[in-house]
């Protein structure tokens, strides 16, 4: 769809609407949004590849957009004045069903000069494929259409739940957020749930996003897996880590000053030591060559089972790493029908 007004809010917003919005509706669609290129960036090939071939039997069109932007409503809240370098925005996906700022949020995100979205009906409760990621992709589109937006200061945030989507459209989506702030919540990445974007997009995550784990001391269940999520982050060469604990904090969302702090260092620019990162790209590059050369090794002995039980588990590893030579063995696989 062609872009009309980039948002519509209750009265007149000709002039670019400050403070807190309630009820927004935006109307602008976006490529990056659409149903086509989220399953390409975030299902693993394989299982992108499967999606498609099960609609073509069934002969059903994916939609172009999952989202009808006309039925959503966003939150949104703007400082009075941008920076002279323009607003940093942050998208917020919720585990809650209601589009709010939460309380004591506006001072500090005037103090950062960061705008802040975040929609209605995107809770833990419904899809993540479906609504949340395209929910949070639309809102930042629709916002820097708007806004004078620096669009080396985007990023993406959540909470518990939501924290947990924020950090796979981060991984998905390293050229759109910059910086994802993961508060009491996290996974590791390189698995069926957070599959790997393809070579190109996960270098750019590894080189320029930064993650900021924030979560209460207290909460010592995500505490364990937050530190789970940044280990197995070290093991596939991203470096831009940080972790904020807020004291005598259960899990709950974090105060002003954690917030502030937490903040600060989500804008902070990644620098990453080349030689060291060369080195964990060689090793992971070594691996999935490793285990692509033996499922070629099935395939040439016409081992379809182990080829499979083998590409299902590279594909779910290493997802769009091992593009393009996991979809030619699949189609090679069944080929040997």
């Amino acid at each position: 769809m062609t872009a009309m007004s980039s948002l519509a809010i209750a009265g007149d917003t000709s002039s670019g609407s400050t403070g807190l919005q309630r009820e927004v509706i935006f109307t602008d669609y976006a490529p990056v949004a659409s149903s086509t290129e989220l399953m390409q960036r975030l299902m693993s090939p394989l299982r992108a590849a499967r999606v498609r071939v099960e609609l073509a039997r069934s002969r059903k069109q994916m939609r172009e957009q999952a989202i009808d932007l006309s039925h959503e409503r966003f939150a949104v809240y703007v400082p009075k004045r941008p920076p002279d370098s323009g607003y940093a925005l942050l998208v917020f996906v919720p585990p809650w069903q209601n589009a709010i700022l939460p309380q004591r949020w506006a001072p500090e995100l005037d103090r950062n000069g960061m705008i802040y979205v975040s929609a209605a009906n995107s809770g833990n409760a419904e899809s993540i494929l479906d609504r949340r990621e395209p929910l949070a992709l639309l809102a930042a589109h629709n916002i820097m259409q708007r806004y004078p937006v620096n669009s080396q200061r985007v990023y993406i945030a959540g909470f518990s739940g939501g924290s947990r989507v924020a950090l796979r459209i981060a991984l998905g989506y390293p050229d759109v957020f910059h910086g994802a702030l993961l508060i009491a919540g996290s996974d590791p990445i390189g698995d069926a749930q957070a599959p790997l974007p393809a070579t190109e997009l996960f270098w750019q995550f590894q080189t320029s996003t930064r993650l900021v784990y924030l979560t209460g001391n207290y909460d010592s269940l995500n505490v364990e897996q937050d530190a789970a999520s940044r280990q197995s982050l070290r093991e596939w060469c991203v470096f831009g880590l940080d972790s904020e604990i807020m004291s005598r904090a259960g899990h709950e969302l974090p105060d002003p000053g954690s917030l502030n702090r937490a903040l600060q260092t989500l804008i902070d620019p990644v620098q990453i030591d080349p030689t060291k990162l060369a080195a964990c790209r060689a090793r992971v590059e070594g691996a999935l060559g490793g285990g692509l050369q033996k499922v070629t090794e099935f395939v040439a002995r016409d081992n379809r089972r182990n080829a499979w039980k083998l590409l299902d588990s590279i594909d779910s590893r290493y997802g769009g790493l091992a593009l393009p030579r996991s979809v030619e063995l699949a189609e090679q696989i069944n080929a040997r029908r």
